[in-house]
């Protein structure tokens, strides 16, 4: 009786492993903390200067393949301190970017738009070592486990000195949080794709600096949209970096003007 009693219970597993939803849609709400000082500018103005970001993502996945982009165009936020002072256009730095994964064969190609120019990028997956806390949550109610992991690398501090925009990498590790969902075996999200064994719904990086929450999540999608991205000039990780770096070098020597773009996570 036991043996047909495992057999039963093995079957009504793998039925419903084969039921659950390997496609679709999740939209994500993106907020993005900032820490801006100005030079040049009265206590109140600096009190004034936004301290966070949102936008909308989209991830779109079928196929063992997931596509991210922007859900909407929105306006940059701008903010000007006084009549005839300067003026701060503020957009997040991939918000015209998209992300392609196929996760058979691990290859992420990226369209990232910098200065105007779009640019296409070929990598592979790079996954960090993550490990489960064993605390649970629900969103969406969607039953959801936590994965820790720490990201080192480096990234992109803007600060405004004179009137002078100025950029430097400084080294960065962050602490990241995740809440995955098995009920969804597809392993997409907005960040840290191909590298947990359920779709990503909540994502915490460094307690708040960036958080990402799924707002709606949906199916069908539409599986002739998930495709790679082509428009632009094919180049490496390390040939962007290079040609990103000198751009946004010949715009801190050209820009002399009193308007400014502000960039996150840049």
């Amino acid at each position: 009786m036991k043996k047909i009693i495992f057999t039963l219970s093995m079957g009504l597993a793998l039925f419903t492993a084969n039921g659950q939803q390997k496609q679709g849609r999740a939209l994500y709400e993106r907020t993005v903390q900032m820490q801006m000082h100005m030079q040049g500018v009265s206590d109140e103005e600096d009190r004034l200067l936004p301290r966070s970001h949102k936008d909308k993502l989209e991830v779109l996945f079928g196929n063992n393949q997931s596509l991210r982009r922007t859900a909407k165009d929105e306006t940059p936020e701008e903010f000007t301190p006084d009549e005839g002072g300067m003026q701060i256009h503020m957009e997040v730095a991939d918000a015209n970017d998209v992300t392609y994964i196929d996760f058979t064969t691990n290859q992420v190609v990226e369209q990232r738009e910098f200065a105007a120019k779009n640019y296409i990028i070929a990598d592979s997956i790079h996954k960090l070592n993550w490990k489960l806390t064993g605390e649970t949550i629900s969103i969406l109610n969607y039953p959801c486990q936590q994965a820790i992991a720490q990201h080192i690398g480096k990234r992109t501090i803007t600060t405004m000195e004179n009137g002078q925009m100025k950029s430097e990498e400084v080294a960065d590790t962050s602490n990241i949080k995740v809440w995955f969902t098995l009920s969804i075996p597809v392993p997409a999200g907005p960040e840290y794709q191909g590298q947990l064994p359920g779709l990503i719904l909540g994502i915490d990086i460094d307690d708040g600096r960036t958080v990402y929450n799924a707002i709606d999540i949906s199916a069908p999608t539409d599986l002739s949209v998930i495709k790679q991205p082509s428009k632009g000039k094919k180049v490496t990780v390390e040939e962007f970096t290079k040609e990103r770096d000198k751009v946004v070098k010949e715009m801190q020597q050209n820009n002399r003007g009193r308007e400014k773009m502000i960039r996150i996570n840049g």
